[in-house]
């Protein structure tokens, strides 16, 4: 019941680290001349300062259980790449006209069931899932979806010009892709990094040096090279560089949460559609509280959205009472038993 409680705490971490990213985000984009890559460049060094050079520093100065190993570094590494990888994604759904009223539903909607097909395929556990498990991890995607489709949203400043032309096939294709992988690369992100914790003997600071690595490549070394290439546009700003690394700070501790989360026994199968149904709710909570031209809704509007709420809680208990109890990660015994100790004794 005590590691229950700090599951509990870890996942809640995260909820309300990832739930303040998005925000932050647009913050940063927002003081920068709405551009999204260079809050994203400032996302990775916010990462590489936290996840690599402080992580560094702990593991040489304490140290803690466990080493690095080859495998671990591998699925650790890959772990970060797949977030940082669908991270991009969503900005480039959202920079090819993509709207965000259905962009992040159909993101956060879809990440929690790749997340639970991705884990019982490697852990083995698909046939201890019961209906009611399934049940809760359809409430919370549901519940997911209402929120962010039925919450207040900001009016758009009047414009004087002309209407910006409608999305075509074409162009409405391109978004879902982005948006299917970022949803894939965000499923993946519990269960590749769970593995490469257990392959390094269960540590937490290992793998997560691995995945602010991960991140340093792709968020700060990719949106350099389009700086230097001219593609990038906006304006560096002091109020933009400083949202930007705050969301880049949010985003490294709620990693950091996932990880703590599986260390007191947290498995990838429901830690991760907890936090991908609760952050969208603390995310449309801080929109709502820091926008000052929201939209009037309709009594249909708001019951349809505070019955989202009441939904996503109600499924989050169902896949916490419901979820399977077995040995998760049984294909790992198959590795030298001086590799990867049990998952049940962490």
């Amino acid at each position: 019941m005590k590691n229950l409680a700090y599951v509990l705490l870890s996942i809640g971490l995260t909820v309300l680290c990832w739930g303040a990213y998005g925000p932050l985000l647009n913050w940063g984009g927002a003081a920068m001349d709405h551009t999204h890559w260079l809050p994203f460049l400032f996302v990775g060094l916010a990462y590489f300062l936290i996840a690599v050079l402080a992580t560094w520093g702990l593991l040489a100065w304490r140290g803690e259980p466990g080493n690095f190993t080859p495998a671990g570094v591998f699925w650790s590494f890959l772990a970060g790449v797949v977030t940082a990888v669908g991270a991009l994604c969503v900005i480039l759904a959202l920079t090819n006209k993509g709207n965000p009223v259905y962009v992040m539903p159909l993101v956060f909607g879809g990440a929690p069931v790749v997340n639970t097909l991705l884990t019982m395929w490697m852990s083995k556990t698909h046939r201890e899932a019961g209906a009611g498990f399934y049940a809760g991890l359809i409430l919370v995607i549901i519940g997911a979806v209402f929120v962010l489709v039925f919450c207040p949203k900001a009016m758009r400043p009047p414009t004087t010009g002309e209407a910006p032309p409608p999305i075509t096939i074409p162009e409405l294709l391109r978004v879902l892709g982005f948006v299917g992988l970022a949803a894939f690369c965000w499923g993946c992100y519990g269960p590749l990094l769970h593995k490469g914790q257990i392959l390094m003997h269960n540590s937490r600071l290992r793998p997560y040096l691995c995945v602010g690595l991960a991140y340093f490549v792709i968020a700060v070394l990719v949106p350099l090279v389009l700086l230097a290439t001219g593609v990038e546009r906006g304006q560096v700003t002091v109020g933009g560089v400083l949202w930007s690394l705050a969301g880049g700070v949010a985003g490294a501790l709620g990693s950091l949460g996932v990880i703590l989360a599986f260390t007191f026994g947290g498995k990838p199968i429901y830690v991760m559609p907890l936090v991908f149904g609760c952050a969208p709710v603390v995310n449309t909570f801080i929109s709502m509280a820091t926008a000052t031209n929201l939209q009037s809704m309709t009594p249909l509007q708001y019951a349809f959205f505070y019955a989202g709420l009441i939904i996503v809680i109600a499924g989050s208990v169902t896949v916490l009472l419901f979820s399977p109890r077995g040995q998760p990660h049984k294909s790992a015994e198959t590795q030298p038993a001086a590799a990867s100790p049990e998952p049940a004794k962490t």
